[in-house]
């Protein structure tokens, strides 16, 4: 199958490569916040990173390592039905998400942390790091690959399909969580996916 690639045009700018490694950087860095809070609020989130979150909170297996485990399958998808670059770009994401989580509790420290303010700026935060990766061609694996294949194949928004695996892996967590966090959790998969719908769909962005 061909690669999957955005139509370019002559209207169409091209990142250069310094810029796509500090979108990268940035994107990585905002996304990996905003997990941060979400594990010190104890909140549960959608696709491979709230299956990491579950195995967390059961096993107390450290998030990182078992985020890049869960994703490695997907890049055998990304490798059969994406670019080259995009797989590039994606792994090295996933990477700098896994090193940033790990990276985050050795500076900062909460007191004292509201699982529903947490839900509103840890998804807000992780919804602009997703938009700034989309934006330079990568993604973070696992559902956010097949969301974006889709979007480009066959014209359905990322951000729906992304929407409906994060609400449907929040609600299977309810065995795990009390019923406020998961709440709280809900209510960051809807904000997390409308600011994702809102600000990348198709033809708006043309940046390569």
């Amino acid at each position: 199958m061909a690669d999957v690639d955005v139509p370019t045009s002559h209207a169409t700018i091209r990142h250069r490569p310094f810029e796509d490694a500090v979108a990268l950087a940035v994107g990585a860095l905002l996304v990996s916040l905003g997990v941060n809070l979400y594990n010190r609020a104890g909140l549960l989130t959608g696709g491979t990173a709230g299956l990491a979150f579950l195995i967390h909170y059961v096993f107390g297996w450290a998030f990182g390592p078992v985020y890049f485990a869960i994703n490695a399958p997907f890049q055998y998808f990304a490798f059969r039905r994406m670019s080259r670059q995009f797989r590039i770009k994606t792994f090295c994401a996933m990477v700098l998400v896994s090193g940033f989580s790990m990276l985050h509790p050795r500076f900062i420290h909460y007191d004292r942390l509201d699982a529903f303010y947490a839900a509103a700026l840890g998804s807000s935060v992780m919804a602009t790091g997703f938009v700034v990766l989309f934006r330079h061609r990568a993604s973070l694996g696992g559902v956010n690959i097949v969301a974006l294949f889709l979007q480009e194949k066959h014209g359905i928004r990322a951000g729906k399909v992304q929407m409906s695996v994060d609400l449907s892996i929040v609600a299977a967590s309810l065995f795990v969580v009390s019923p406020r966090v998961l709440a709280a959790s809900l209510l960051g998969a809807l904000a997390l996916n409308l600011v994702v719908a809102l600000n990348h769909r198709p033809g708006r962005y043309v940046g390569m």
